[in-house]
């Protein structure tokens, strides 16, 4: 059975199916002083999380192979070991009803594509200040 989520714990969970996306986003989180874990789809994440919910917050893209983000999302919300971690949804889609989506899922904050380092690093003290 894996543990409970750690008040201290310094890991952020990145799943964008973007290499250069997932290494721009690592890149920030890492500057902000956390570590990470980084996988290609929302199907993997998802696997992370059933076993591992030591995790400071999540960043998912929206559209990605085998599962999306807000699936990614509602999983965590409807798990009381996973509830409470802070998630980004990011995305390139132009629909912004998504947004909408994103939060009614259960996103803390929400950030469309393109975005620069400068974007990501507000939006990234954003989500970990965010109440859940």
């Amino acid at each position: 059975m894996a543990e409970t989520k750690s008040p201290g714990s310094n890991r952020i969970l990145i799943a964008d199916d973007n290499v250069v996306i997932r290494q721009m986003i690592s890149a920030v989180v890492k500057q902000e002083g956390f570590s990470v874990v980084t996988v290609s789809d929302g199907q993997e994440a998802y696997n992370i999380l059933k076993d591992d919910a030591d995790f400071r917050a999540a960043i998912f893209d929206m559209m990605m192979p085998r599962l999306g983000g807000i699936d990614v999302i509602r999983y965590m919300r409807g798990d009381d070991r996973l509830k409470k971690i802070p998630a980004m949804m990011i995305t390139a889609e132009k629909d912004y009803q998504l947004m909408a989506q994103s939060f009614n899922a259960g996103a803390t904050v929400f950030l469309p594509k393109p975005f620069t380092p400068a974007q990501l690093q507000i939006t990234f003290r954003m989500l970990l200040a965010g109440k859940v």
